[in-house]
This record gives structure tokens, C-alpha cells and sequence, in this order.
């Protein structure tokens, strides 16, 4: 698997059972300061796999497959973010970690803020990579239905080479050997050889419901740490688009919000900042980190 990393040694595999779950999360050592790397809904551990070795010669990063991704323990329920905070919370104190910085992307921003808001003695310093701040409330005629449909599962049918084909063509030139080995943690193949979420439909739907139900303007508030909003600027074909209009406003709103946060927008990125520029969001990272 070694000769897998392109950017130096892989991290070490470790597991944890906290409570009812069995907890998989890479180590990525180093003598730095403790920063905890949350990914993002149907993803995991890997997506900072390409961030981390920017950052391990500083940071002593600890990426876990949240509940119910990656191979940590797919439960029947605890999707609510008090009971993510929880898992979190078991996984620090197996590492025996006191207090952390933490970097959350996407929905795992939303876990990384309400585990601040919820355990304000262990987070240090919070980093929310393009994420934490989706408030379903802020779209135009903002309804439970609509936003349900606008977050529902992505499309992964099809085989292996199909699956791959369509995030190929999708990410264009960014593409490559390790974000094709990256994406696939993500997923598996069932019997009939069809590519499936690893996050089944169901927890995805308990999800996106405590995302409606306890929204990001709820959730800023109660933050009490130092907070940076790292949101990806849209391309230019996308810039004027109304979905561009509402994520600014989103994102206003939650720095609004904060009594402690300020944004740096990465412009000209997609969502996946972490494929498309980790050198310039490891150094925005970095750079907030230092300050602490």
C-alpha cells in the first residue's frame, strides 16, 4: 500500500470501539500539534490524503472514517450531531488528546462546528473547509422537501470503470492516480457488481435531517474558538449563478454568526478543494494554525 502515497510514507491504520461502534482512523504521526481532519457525507478518511503530508511535518493529523463511512462500523442510528460530537469526543480520549484544533470539510465541517459548539474544552482552533456553513433555510423558497432533494444521495449507479468514468469527466484535468485510489474508499462493489455508497441511503437521510433540524445559524452562535471559513470561489461559468449568490450569502451569515470568525475564500476552485489546490489550502491552514 506504501508505494500507493505519492507524497510520502501512508499513515498507520488504527481502530477504537467507542461504544457500539467500531472506530477505523489513520494516524498520520509527527511531533506537532494534535489537528483532528473530519470528512465530508458518503466520503472518507482518504479525502485528506493528498492535504495531510503538506501539513504532517507541523501537525500530527488524525483522519477517522466517521460513523458510518469508510470501514468504521456503519450503526443503525446516532447521525444527530450530539452523538457525532460523542464519537469524537471517544476518539480523542482513546488517543489520549485533551483539546485539538479541527478541520472539518463539507458536511464534516458541520460535525467539526457543532463538536465546538458541543465540547468547547477540546477544540483549540476550528477550520471549516467549504462546509459548515449549509443553512437549508437559506436556499429560495426554502422548504424541507426541496432541500432534501437538492442534498439527496449522489448518483454512483453503474459499474467500477462507470463510477470512475463519471468523476473522470467531471473533475477534468485535476484527475489522477490518486484521487481515482482516493474516490474509491468511498464506495464498494455489491454482488451484481454495481458501484454503492458506502453511507447507505437511510443514514444519509438521518444525516441531511439534523442538518434541516439544527441549521448551521443555530450552530454559529455557541462557538466560542478561533474559527476560519475556507469556501471554494466558483468557476468563472459559475459565478453569477444563483446557487453562487445563496452559498455567499451562507457563507455571510455564518461569519456573521461567529464571535471569533473570519473568512478566506480560495477562488476559482470546486468543491473539492483538497483534489484541486492543497497546496494553497495547506497553507491557509497552516497559516491559522500558526496564530494559535
Amino acid at each position: 500500500m506504501a508505494d500507493e502515497y505519492v507524497q510520502g510514507s501512508p499513515p498507520q491504520e488504527s481502530w477504537v470501539d467507542i461504544g457500539e461502534l467500531k472506530v477505523r482512523y489513520l494516524d498520520w504521526g509527527g511531533a506537532g500539534q494534535p489537528l483532528l481532519a473530519l470528512h465530508g457525507l458518503a466520503s472518507s478518511a482518504h479525502w485528506y490524503d493528498i492535504v495531510a503530508p503538506l501539513l504532517r511535518d507541523r501537525y500530527h493529523i488524525y483522519a477517522p472514517d466517521q460513523r458510518g463511512h469508510g470501514q468504521t462500523t456503519s450503526a443503525p442510528s446516532g447521525y444527530d450531531w450530539l452523538t457525532l460530537s460523542n464519537d469524537l469526543v471517544g476518539l480523542l480520549d482513546h488517543i489520549g488528546l485533551d483539546k485539538v484544533s479541527v478541520m472539518g470539510h463539507s458536511w464534516g465541517g458541520n460535525v467539526a462546528t457543532n463538536f465546538a459548539a458541543n465540547c468547547p474544552d477540546r477544540v483549540e482552533r476550528l477550520i471549516m473547509i467549504d462546509g459548515g456553513f449549509l443553512d437549508g433555510r437559506l436556499f429560495p423558497g426554502a422548504t424541507w422537501e426541496a432541500f432534501s432533494h437538492r442534498v439527496r444521495p449522489r448518483d454512483v449507479t453503474g459499474n467500477r470503470e462507470e463510477f470512475l468514468d463519471r468523476l473522470r469527466n467531471q473533475l477534468g484535468v485535476i484527475w489522477n492516480t490518486e484521487i481515482e485510489r482516493i474516490v474509491q474508499t468511498m464506495v464498494y462493489e455489491d454482488e451484481d457488481g454495481q458501484i454503492q455508497d458506502i453511507l447507505r441511503p437511510d443514514k444519509h437521510a438521518q444525516t441531511i435531517r439534523a442538518m434541516w433540524d439544527e441549521p448551521a445559524s443555530k450552530t454559529m452562535p455557541r462557538i466560542e474558538c478561533p474559527t476560519l471559513i475556507v469556501p471554494a470561489g466558483p468557476t468563472s461559468e459559475r459565478a453569477n449563478t444563483e446557487f453562487a449568490e445563496t452559498r455567499r450569502r451562507m457563507v455571510d451569515a455564518a461569519e456573521k454568526g461567529l464571535k471569533n470568525g473570519r473568512v478566506h475564500w480560495i477562488p476559482e476552485t470546486i468543491h473539492d478543494i483538497g483534489y484541486h489546490k492543497p497546496q494553497e489550502l495547506a497553507q491557509i491552514i497552516g497559516d491559522f494554525l500558526s496564530e494559535g
